[in-house]
């Protein structure tokens, strides 16, 4: 491991997940974790949904960008950040750098989603759309770090950024500390990560079952193989489960606290937003609704387990519900 990523890694610990709960919870509602009858009695287990479609931003990501701009030092207040994103982590940081007062820019890719960049945009951030896909956005990020002197937030690998996410573990364990499973998507890692550093702290007797797209199984073929893969380019419908390959530090956190990871067709993760609608009458992102849809594929192994599912968004346009409500698949 690199002298850099132990280093990160030995800061995301339980103190530092109870000093970002103080900060987080300054500025940012606890998340309800709602039980629906008909959902317990469909999936025949005690299931709970973690609302983190309810903050901010609709995301979770908007918890650890919150804890991320406490701990900025004067020099980066001064110079302002740059960050690269297809949505929910762009809007977050955004979001949170308004709130203290400090430049944001924020690139994203050619051909990015018009509403996503329209709302990076009301919350103050500078827009930047440059780049053939996220990858280049990142390129770019890179060069105007050093050339202009912004702090290059990168996604995933940052302490605060997971110890301000895992203040989500807290309120899971504090509302229902007799859980038995906890469901989290995994795009690059950050949120299940989370989740595990608090498992690990609190209970780890707790199963922690991860959730990817079939087409793109970053995660899943590194946590197989025991080291970080990156896994060919392909297309899923789901925007946030999208990552060719989870970050170095979350991957280290999580390969040995994850008990399973449960891969899902494109239908199956269409169909999460649906549920999510039918059972919750909340509006999910695809990726968002990954662990229900994860959940009521396994329902037969969770039967008579207390389960939290945790909805992690609810970005999503117009054009695209109306295409998944319709039965079509989601471009």
């Amino acid at each position: 491991m690199e002298k850099h990523f132990r280093e990160m890694i030995e800061q995301v610990n339980m103190l530092a997940v109870f000093k970002a709960r103080r900060v987080v919870q300054r500025v940012l509602p606890r998340t309800l974790l709602a039980r629906y009858e008909r959902l317990c009695a469909d999936l025949g287990a005690d299931v709970y949904v973690k609302h983190e479609n309810h903050l901010p931003t609709n995301s979770f990501k908007v918890r650890g960008a919150v804890n991320f701009m406490a701990h900025v030092t004067p020099e980066v207040e001064r110079s302002g950040i740059v960050v690269a994103t297809r949505g929910n982590h762009g809007m977050a940081v955004a979001w949170a750098a308004r709130e203290k007062g400090i430049f944001c820019n924020v690139v994203v890719p050619e051909g990015n989603d018009p509403e996503i960049n329209a709302e990076i945009a009301s919350y103050g951030a500078q827009l930047i759309i440059k780049g053939a896909d996220f990858y280049e956005a990142q390129d770019y990020c890179e060069e105007l770090a050093e050339n202009a002197g912004y702090y290059y937030l990168r996604q995933g690998n940052d302490p605060h950024l997971i110890t301000g996410t895992a203040v989500m573990g807290l309120e899971i364990f504090e509302e229902l500390p007799e859980v038995d499973t906890i469901l989290m998507p995994i795009g690059g890692g950050t949120g299940c990560a989370a989740l595990a550093t608090v498992i690990r702290g609190i209970n780890p007797r707790v199963e922690l079952i991860g959730v990817q797209a079939h087409n793109v199984p970053s995660f899943y073929e590194s946590w197989k193989r025991k080291e970080k893969v990156t896994v060919p380019s392909a297309y899923t419908v789901a925007d946030g489960l999208a990552a060719r390959s989870v970050f170095e530090v979350p991957f280290l956190l999580l390969k040995d606290v994850v008990s399973d990871v449960v891969l899902l067709t494109e239908e199956e993760l269409l169909d999460g937003v649906r549920l999510a609608l039918r059972y919750t009458h909340n509006l999910a992102e695809v990726a968002g609704a990954a662990a229900l849809a994860a959940a009521y594929k396994i329902r037969d192994r969770l039967a008579g387990k207390k389960v939290v599912v945790v909805m992690t968004g609810g970005n999503m346009t117009y054009e695209r519900l109306e295409k998944i409500l319709a039965g079509q698949a989601a471009a």
